[in-house]
């Protein structure tokens, strides 16, 4: 999707007799002119909030390939080297065997000529055909090109401008990296500014280059700061409006996608643990320190009620013990991948009260909350450095955003720009929890609203000037899949089978059978033929998941084909492991997955396509044994490229 920016000028900073002003030019092309004017009180704690945020916006740990000049260096001394070794001890030996096979090298010689000749004749020829192929020297340069974006300004090549949101209470920045693997959100209160004037509410992208980031570097504590979005613009010292700024930055769908599916996400249940500054600076330290070189290089959350949390650092197997106490019902043992995401959190160590991680489970993204005051940054990881968000885990239909939801509930929320789950039942008594809760997901799924963890509440905003094309926030193939499967057994129960067990830690077995098949005796090896001696069930899908008490996916596992071929683990569920996991919950009488309702799809002709030609799928991956499986391997190769790219 290509995003369009025009700005009436770039941001600056400018300082003039100790004041200081940061301008950030927004996005005319939208249909609100936010505006706002404010002398922050506590101004360092905005510069390292908002660089962390530069941060977010050009991570990238994709693997990158190396070049190896140095090596190249070095073999051609080498050669160099033992080529004068050769002539200076072997000069003799040399002419005499010259000599011997001076009638063979003359032989040869004429065969080279030859060769030479062909070899001419094939160059000309594809040179004459490479005049043909117009895209040629298009594809070259535009690789050229890419490269030099990539390396020389990265913010051309591939980043989306901040978004800002000013709403009755708060000031919000939002950010997502180029590699769809974090999200950050830093929300300022109003408390932290004296404001000048009256802001104008609303949602638009700033300009925030470089220069800028550079630019923030140089806030100091003895320099009143003034923040300010001006539609206008601003003009330097000189007094000159600075040149009018347009940008155009082609994204892909999944980036796009991902950025609706953060707050989707964020809405999940799952684990909170409590860090302190100190403790969150042992882990930065360890990581900053340490330099996996192998694999695995996951870190093990040991979560003991009443105890100090302790840390596993994988390769490396050394074990740390944090001061902070976790304060959970139940002992878990959490997995994390792609840790050395985390740095981009370490400027704010000195500056935070603390620290809140969410944990989701293994296999699914976790969120950090710095408390910083009157300043909130969340920060949201996917499950692991080359995992988006928008792949495999399907975290609409795990929240219950399948159907169309009552379009009031939008309005309200458009209209207030920010309201808490409460507050909006209160408002809409007559509606059911499922059907206020659908509205609000129909806005995230269309990129008008977010939920920010930090302050619990939902915020209208919209991610783009335009409205996002229905290919971004219309079901996918899998959700109305599931939708599909839900219909199927509520029309015909004897299709599936559900087992369930509570076993005495309070664990949560879930079982799911479809498709059972009553034959004559059971199946003699490799002739197809039945023996004789009594009938056999024999399930064509089997699947498993296991819910902790607080809603948690522990482990997943299923038969069917979809999901062996996948990553096996809940960041690329199948349809029968979702159809598990909602009747699982609504069992175990958990925070209901609520808007699932078969009869108010989006449409019946979105039905249909369920029943389509099946895409092609994936090429399997190499068999493991049934205990790797559980620890995802899988996720763990991805971890280790992306850190052997950071590495680089």
């Amino acid at each position: 999707m290509e995003f369009n920016y025009n700005y009436s000028s770039p941001s600056m900073y400018t300082v003039k007799d100790n004041k200081a002003i940061l301008g950030l030019s927004p996005d005319l092309s939208r249909p609100e002119r936010v505006s706002f004017v404010g002398k922050l009180k506590n101004p360092l704690p905005f510069r390292d909030a908002m660089l962390v945020l530069r941060e977010i916006v050009i991570s990238d740990a994709r693997k990158k390939t190396k070049k190896r000049e140095e090596f190249f260096t070095w073999l051609t001394q080498e050669v160099n080297r033992r080529a004068i070794l050769h002539n200076e001890f072997l000069g003799k030996e040399r002419d005499q065997l010259s000599k011997e096979f001076v009638g063979i090298f003359d032989e040869i010689q004429k065969k080279q000529e030859k060769l030479k000749s062909l070899r001419k004749r094939q160059h000309e020829l594809s040179t004459a055909l490479e005049k043909y192929n117009v895209w040629y020297d298009y594809n070259r340069l535009y690789s050229q090109f890419n490269e030099f974006l990539r390396t020389r300004d990265i913010q051309l090549y591939y980043a989306l401008d901040p978004v800002i949101s000013v709403h009755p209470d708060i000031v919000c920045f939002e950010a997502f990296s180029k590699d769809e693997s974090i999200y950050g959100n830093l929300s300022v209160d109003r408390t932290e500014f004296d404001i000048t004037g009256t802001p104008q509410l609303g949602t638009t992208n700033i300009d925030f280059s470089a220069k800028l980031g550079k630019e923030i570097e140089r806030f100091r504590s003895y320099n009143e700061l003034e923040l300010a979005v001006n539609p206008e613009g601003f003009a330097v010292e000189t007094g000159v409006t600075a040149k009018h700024v347009e940008k155009k930055i082609d994204l892909p769908e999944s980036w796009v996608k991902g950025f609706n599916q953060v707050s989707t996400a964020a809405g999940l249940s799952g684990i909170e643990v409590n860090l302190s500054p100190a403790d969150f600076y042992a882990i930065c330290t360890f990581l900053r320190r340490h330099r996996a070189r192998k694999s695995p290089r996951a870190t093990i959350w040991t979560l003991d009620p009443g105890k100090p949390i302790k840390i596993l650092f994988q390769p490396w197997n050394t074990e740390i013990t944090l001061a902070s106490v976790y304060k959970g019902a139940s002992k878990q043992v959490e997995k994390i991948w792609g840790s050395r995401r985390w740095l981009v959190l370490e400027r704010l160590v000195p500056i935070a009260n603390g620290f809140k991680l969410k944990i989701l489970g293994f296999g699914m993204p976790m969120f950090v909350i710095a408390d910083i005051g009157g300043l909130k940054m969340t920060i949201g990881f996917s499950s692991w450095s080359s995992n988006d968000w928008a792949r495999g885990t399907a975290f609409n239909i795990m929240a219950g955003f399948l159907n169309q939801g009552d379009a009031a509930v939008g309005e309200a929320l458009k209209r207030e720009r920010a309201m808490s789950f409460e507050q909006l039942s209160k408002q809409f008594n007559s509606l059911s929890s499922a059907q206020v809760q659908a509205g609000v997901g129909m806005l995230m799924r269309r990129g008008e609203a977010y939920f920010d963890l930090a302050q619990g509440r939902y915020f209208y905003r919209r991610l783009s000037a335009i409205p996002l094309p229905e290919s971004l926030w219309a079901p996918n193939q899998l959700e109305l899949s599931v939708v599909k499967l839900l219909a199927d057994i509520e029309n015909r129960p004897s299709i599936a089978r559900f087992e369930f067990v509570m076993d005495g830690e309070g664990m949560l077995h879930a079982s799911l059978y479809m498709g059972e098949e009553t034959t004559k005796g059971f199946p003699a090896p490799r002739t197809g033929k039945y023996s004789t001696g009594g009938t056999a069930n024999q399930p064509k899908v089997e699947a498993h998941v296991l819910l902790n008490n607080d809603g948690q996916v522990e482990k997943v596992k299923c038969s069917c084909r979809e999901f062996q071929e996948g990553e096996r683990n809940i960041s690329e569920p199948c349809q029968h492991l979702l159809v598990l996991f909602v009747k699982a919950r609504d069992h175990a009488n958990l925070p209901p997955v609520i808007g699932l309702k078969v009869d108010d799809v989006f449409s019946e002709q979105k039905k249909a396509k369920v029943t389509g030609p099946k895409a092609k799928p994936k090429k399997a991956r190499r068999r493991r044994d049934e205990d790797e499986d559980e620890d995802s391997d899988d996720g763990e190769d991805d971890d280790d490229s992306d850190d052997e790219g950071d590495e680089d």
